[in-house]
């Protein structure tokens, strides 16, 4: 069954590239800086940095073994702790920022 030019349909195709997300891990990896052969993370959260897992302004930073960093929300950061906490290098939590902001 053949199909002709007219029976097909191309439509647009959101296609997600992880180049983003790459990039944007190289750019914090940039960010922070190595001292006594050890990374240590500098700088605030700010409100451009967002959760990895639900978009949401991120008040936690994880530095992973292999130098990569996770950004959190103070939801997620609750609901990952316990296992994070086995595995992190560092973690660098702002949460106390929502309990000034509310007070």
């Amino acid at each position: 069954m053949g199909w002709s030019r007219e029976s097909r349909t191309l439509g647009k195709v959101n296609v997600m590239s992880g180049s983003k997300f790459w990039a944007r891990g190289a750019e914090r990896q940039r960010e922070s800086e190595i001292s006594n052969g050890a990374q240590v993370l500098t700088g605030s959260l700010t409100a451009a940095d967002h959760c990895d897992r639900c978009g949401a302004r991120a008040y936690v930073r994880v530095l992973l073994p292999n130098f990569l960093e996770l950004l959190f929300c103070a939801h997620h950061n609750r609901q990952y702790t316990s296992a994070l906490t086995k595995i992190a290098v560092e973690i660098h939590d702002e949460t106390g920022q929502l309990a000034r902001a509310a007070a």
